[in-house]
């Protein structure tokens, strides 16, 4: 029988099951009774891992959540078509899809090969975890504009080989490889 987690216990980061859903703990607040006899409260900041909501939600500190059979298995991206898109399970060998909701922007970081971790929650793949940066070749640039130094810094933009279009230095020319921030889809530097 998997562990039971108290709601005192659920730190930042940490995984739960939910009424029969996963959840990713985002911030925890406890509230200490200021009255004898007053209840110890617990407000969890959650995303469901199946829909990506994220909202608030006050619990007992005493509530109990079971462990989700939650786990991330390495996988190379595949291709995409009306389906979805399709991943390699590096583990079992079997092509593994997930829907357009799923994705969300994780395309702008895939190419064909990338290797990345797949969750899977009872045995089904529910999403997807992107490695912090990318390695991308700029596919074309754009001229930087004139009088755009107020800033200190001078960038142009450049579109990347997967459609995503990046603001970068100026001496950063096509067919280079950039590493890219997944979380924030900025320029990182050169690869």
């Amino acid at each position: 029988m998997a562990a039971l987690l108290e709601a005192i216990n659920i730190k930042r980061k940490f995984m739960f099951e939910y009424e029969n859903a996963p959840y990713a703990c985002l911030d925890s607040d406890i509230s200490s009774p200021t009255a004898r006899g007053g209840q110890t409260l617990v407000r969890l900041k959650m995303r469901n891992l199946l829909t990506n909501a994220v909202f608030e939600k006050t619990f007992k500190a005493g509530d109990k959540f079971k462990e989700p059979d939650l786990v991330l298995v390495p996988a190379s991206y595949l291709y995409s078509d009306g389906e979805g898109s399709h991943f390699l399970d590096q583990e079992s060998f079997e092509t593994l899809t997930l829907n357009k909701d799923m994705m969300g922007n994780a395309l702008d970081f895939l190419i064909e090969g990338a290797m990345l971790q797949l969750h899977k929650y009872n045995g089904n793949p529910i999403g997807l975890q992107l490695p912090i940066f990318v390695e991308l070749d700029i596919a074309h640039t754009e001229p930087a504009v004139r009088g755009d130094s107020s800033s200190g810094s001078v960038t142009k933009f450049a579109k990347l080989e997967t459609g995503l279009e990046i603001k970068v230095p100026l001496f950063i020319k096509e067919g280079e490889k950039v590493k890219v921030t997944t979380e924030t889809g900025e320029f990182s530097g050169r690869a």
